[in-house]
C-alpha cells in the first residue's frame, strides 16, 4: 500500500482529525509530491477536501496541526510558524498578540528546554505578546480546557486593544 492509499484508508477509518495530521506530516516529510497531494484530493469524498486545501506543509508535528484545525474550524486565523525578532520561531500566533505553542513530549522532558521556553515567554511579554503553551495531553484529552483558556485570551487582548 502506497502513502496515498494509506492516508484516504485513515481518513475512512479515523475521520478529519487523524487524516489532517498524518497528511501534514506526509507532505512535511516530502513524500507526498503535488500529483500526489492532487490524487489524495481527488480519492477523498467531496466534503473532506477542504482538509487537503487547508493543509500546510510547515507544521512540526501532528500536535500543531490537531491545533491549527481545530482553531480553524472555530472560526480562528493565526499565523503559522511566525519568527519574532528577540523571541525566535512560534507555532501560532492570533491576533498579532497572542503566541500559542504546542509542546510535544520533547519539551517537558527536559529541564533545559522548558527554561530556554520561560526565557522565550519573557521575552514575548515584554513584547507586548501573551504566550499560552499547552502539552500533548492537554490539546488531545483536554481540549475544552484549552479552547478555554484561548477564547478568553483573545478576549481579553481584544478588550484591551
Amino acid at each position: 500500500m502506497n502513502v496515498e492509499t494509506a492516508l484516504v484508508h485513515l481518513y475512512d477509518c479515523q475521520g478529519d482529525e487523524a487524516f489532517f495530521a498524518a497528511y501534514e506530516s506526509a507532505w512535511r516529510k516530502r513524500v507526498l509530491s503535488k500529483a500526489a497531494r492532487a490524487r489524495v484530493r481527488t480519492a477523498l469524498p467531496a466534503s473532506a477536501r477542504w482538509l487537503v486545501d487547508l493543509a500546510r506543509p510547515d507544521a512540526d508535528s501532528g500536535l500543531e496541526s490537531l491545533l491549527r484545525l481545530r482553531l480553524h474550524i472555530l472560526g480562528i486565523r493565526l499565523d503559522c510558524q511566525v519568527t519574532i525578532d528577540g523571541v525566535g520561531r512560534v507555532d501560532f500566533v492570533i491576533d498579532k498578540r497572542l503566541i500559542l505553542e504546542a509542546d510535544g513530549k520533547e519539551n517537558h522532558d527536559s529541564s533545559t528546554k522548558r527554561h530556554a521556553d520561560r526565557v522565550r515567554d519573557a521575552a514575548a511579554s515584554a513584547l507586548g505578546y501573551e504566550t499560552l503553551r499547552f502539552d500533548y495531553a492537554q490539546i488531545v484529552h483536554d481540549w475544552p480546557t484549552v479552547q478555554v483558556a484561548i477564547l478568553g485570551a483573545l478576549t481579553r487582548l481584544r478588550a484591551s486593544s
